[in-house]
């Protein structure tokens, strides 16, 4: 049966729409039933919060300061553009919401600031007391995609439509016969893979397993397609990922306009946003003056004889004109003078870009983001490249049957199993010992990767194998559940792995590795162990100095970093040998990859190796330690 584009994109409609009542259904159910210490403890919410000022910002929205006292080595949700919610807690615990919603406009550990409806939602917070704060069901983000997929459906005769039917029908892509340029600086599979984005017409893939460069190989090709348009846009799911990429591009000497605020916060950051570019152009103190005066008029309003209250209604006509003139005009200079807009996929559609086309989108951590995501941006598009690698972390998707159905599955694996021929992969990695490199090479990406020679040998300690297996079968370790968000807990498997990276730590010796900077990652999938962890390391003594090397967080909160050494703790440990998420080898893939010289894994052999990865993993390590002996 030949591919139909169409019933491809409404089977993509009917999932989102059971994600979308899923996850609508999963809000008021917190809303309604969970208490808020477990809502503050999976990051959903803050409470108690304090107050602090209200102003106008540079984009004459009304904000207010909001900031948390409490629980704060939890980490949050919150983040740019995402809606929030307030309530009042009873003195019987009770919970009273506001009828308004915000949006955050910037959030760090400790505060946000968050862009209120109007003054009486202002006055309304600074007055409450045991105030808390939570994220609300972002409707917006689900109305863009339905909005997006709707576009593409009814297609018809336009660049949207062709590429619709390129990317997901039978249409062939093409491709330009271009002089290849050399990078002398790339490797030769980067350097391809440059050449194949420059040629292509409708779509390429630069596929990075870990380690391979693929953010030096995008941010070339992004730079050399400026040689030939105007302007790109750069879109990736998360705020995260468009903070990296965008860095990188002005590392490299490209003026980016970053649209929506950073998640990291440092001047180099925040130099690119929109809002501070705004704040910086030579017509923004006349503009602010207009709108000070704007807001004192607004209180005259009422006051007065007749021609005088008609002379006030002139003036701020007169004021309202010349504001938005100088408003189109600011906005017209930023556009005009950026290389790059870089944008969450769902940030693309802000009322900025309206109305505008790019040569080529640009979308990193494609692997990561649902299809519905890539097409809001692929509107405004003649061509697209997609980066990343649908072998590591997938999209979110919360609703088990969506899942099932095929939810998860991304344009960027689509487009790689229907047009193989528009996939570059990148196989020289230059991150990890070769040994750590072998297994995820031979059962991902059929034994293709080769280890850079300057990293091939790597290692800390002589006579040591780089990658090594503590099994804890018969030590009746036993996992706990401890809640559907945070899943389960192995107390026992924890506090072994302390004591395994205690001796690792005393085998090195601690002078050289606060004088190297020798750093260590724990990994666990499990949001419980995580925490378990953080705390015991807080609590020991011996870990004191060395916890500014210490990073211990989830598989994905380790997507797309690395360090010298790496533990993973992976809980599971039952006579069933049910292992849940860890069936999800591509999470098993981040963790085992984000070593460079070390990594140690700590799990029940009995019940993982009841299933054929795990089964071949160990066997492959112990076969390593025959070679060693």
């Amino acid at each position: 049966m030949p591919d139909n584009p169409i019933l491809h994109l409404q089977r993509q409609q009917h999932l989102l729409h059971m994600e979308y009542e899923y996850e609508k259904e999963e809000f008021r159910r917190q809303t309604e039933t969970m208490g808020v210490p477990r809502k503050v403890k999976r990051g959903l919410c803050w409470y108690p919060v304090t107050v602090g000022r209200n102003y106008y910002n540079s984009l004459n929205q009304l904000v207010v300061e909001v900031m948390r006292t409490e629980d704060l080595d939890i980490e949050h949700n919150f983040e740019y553009g995402r809606p929030v919610c307030f309530f009042r807690q009873a003195a019987d615990g009770s919970l009273e919401y506001y009828n308004f919603q915000g949006t955050v406009s910037y959030a760090d550990d400790t505060r946000m600031v968050l862009i209120m409806p109007g003054m009486g939602a202002v006055v309304d917070v600074q007055n409450a007391e045991r105030l808390g704060v939570q994220l609300y069901f972002d409707e917006t983000s689900y109305r863009t995609m339905f909005e997006a997929l709707e576009d593409v459906l009814r297609a018809k005769g336009n660049r949207l439509a062709e590429l619709r039917d390129t990317l997901l029908g039978s249409l062939k892509p093409g491709f330009r016969q271009l002089y290849p340029v050399r990078f002398p600086w790339l490797n030769t599979t980067q350097e391809s893979a440059v050449n194949r984005v420059l040629c292509a017409r409708d779509v390429a893939i630069v596929h990075g397993p870990p380690g391979t460069g693929k953010t030096t190989t995008l941010v070339e090709a992004i730079y050399e397609t400026l040689h030939r348009e105007p302007q790109v846009l750069v879109c990736a799911q998360s705020n995260t990922a468009v903070d990296w990429i965008a860095e990188k591009l002005v590392d490299r000497g490209l003026s980016v306009l970053r649209i929506g605020n950073p998640t990291r916060v440092n001047d180099k950051m925040l130099a690119f946003t929109y809002e501070r570019r705004f704040e910086s152009h030579p017509s923004y103190p006349e503009l602010w003056s207009i709108r000070k005066e704007l807001r004192v008029l607004k209180g005259q309003g009422r006051r007065g004889s007749y021609s005088e209250r008609e002379a006030l209604r002139s003036r701020v006509s007169r004021l309202r004109d010349r504001a938005t003139a100088l408003e189109v005009q600011i906005n017209a200079d930023l556009l005009d003078s950026a290389h790059v807009i870089a944008s969450t996929l769902v940030s693309s559609n802000h009322r900025l870009l309206s109305g505008l086309r790019f040569g080529t989108l640009f979308i990193d951590e494609a692997a990561q983001a649902l299809e519905a995501a890539c097409w809001i941006a692929m509107r405004k598009a003649d061509r697209v490249v997609l980066a990343g690698d649908h072998q590591q972390l997938p999209p979110t998707v919360k609703c088990y049957e969506a899942l099932k159905e095929g939810l998860g599955r991304t344009l960027m694996e689509t487009i790689a199993d229907k047009k193989p021929e528009v996939v570059s992969l990148l196989t020289i990695q230059y991150r990890m010992n070769e040994d750590i490199m072998r297994f995820s090479s031979e059962w991902f990406y059929g034994g293709l990767l080769q280890a850079s020679p300057e990293v091939r040998n790597r290692g800390i300690l002589d006579w040591d194998s780089p990658i090594s297996w503590i099994d804890t079968s018969g030590m009746e370790f036993k996992e706990e559940f401890v809640g559907e968000s945070f899943g389960r807990i192995n107390r026992q498997e924890a506090d072994m792995l302390l004591d395994e990276l205690q001796k690792y730590i005393t085998r090195i010796g601690g002078e050289r590795i606060l004088e190297e900077r020798i750093d260590f990652g724990i990994i666990s999938p499990y949001k419980a162990q995580v925490q378990y962890l953080r705390s015991k390391i807080k609590s020991m003594s011996f870990f004191r100095s060395y916890r500014p090397l210490l990073t211990v967080n989830t598989v994905d909160g380790f997507q797309g970093q690395e360090r010298d050494v790496v533990f993973i703790s992976l809980v599971r440990a039952n006579e069933e040998g049910q292992i849940g998420f860890l069936s999800d080898l591509r999470r098993m893939n981040v963790a085992m990859t984000r070593a460079r010289m070390k990594l140690v894994i700590l799990g029940e052999a009995a019940t993982l190796t009841r299933h054929a990865f795990y089964r071949k993993l160990q066997m492959f390590i112990r076969a390593m330690y025959m070679d060693v002996e």
